[in-house]
């Protein structure tokens, strides 16, 4: 029997909903620095490139989609959670705790303008296998 080839095979992007597009764009291209690969204004759509990931900002209303903030942290990998939390907060990012460590990766959680959850993340600990 011939082994077949997944039918998933990657994410290509998250949405992540705005009402705000104008400071969505900039919060996600300025404040966090991350490179605008694609700009449809007209349509409310804009993405950005995290390494990985990309992250396509979605005006909800405009796109003709339900409109609700994300409650659920997307996770940003930073090498220096430290750096990159004293840079945001620099920036007028304001973080809801203090770092999170949880033995095997620290967390730094705030949103997004309108509200979405996103987390500073780094794991410094390898994984352990369930056992």
């Amino acid at each position: 029997m011939a082994a077949t080839a997944p039918l998933i095979t990657g994410t290509d992007f998250v949405s992540i909903p705005t009402r705000g597009f104008d400071a969505a764009v900039e919060f996600y291209g300025t404040t966090l620095g991350l490179e605008r690969s694609a700009y449809v204004p007209d349509r409310g759509y804009a993405e950005f490139e995290t390494g990985n990931l990309t992250l396509g900002v979605v005006d909800s209303d405009r796109m003709g989609l339900q409109y609700a903030t994300t409650p659920n942290p997307l996770g940003l990998h930073v090498e220096d959670i430290e750096q990159a939390r004293a840079l945001l907060e620099s920036r007028g990012v304001s973080f809801s705790a203090d770092t999170f460590d949880t033995g095997v990766c620290h967390m730094a959680f705030f949103a997004d303008p309108d509200g979405n959850a996103l987390m500073l993340h780094h794991r410094y600990a390898p994984r352990e296998p369930d056992a």
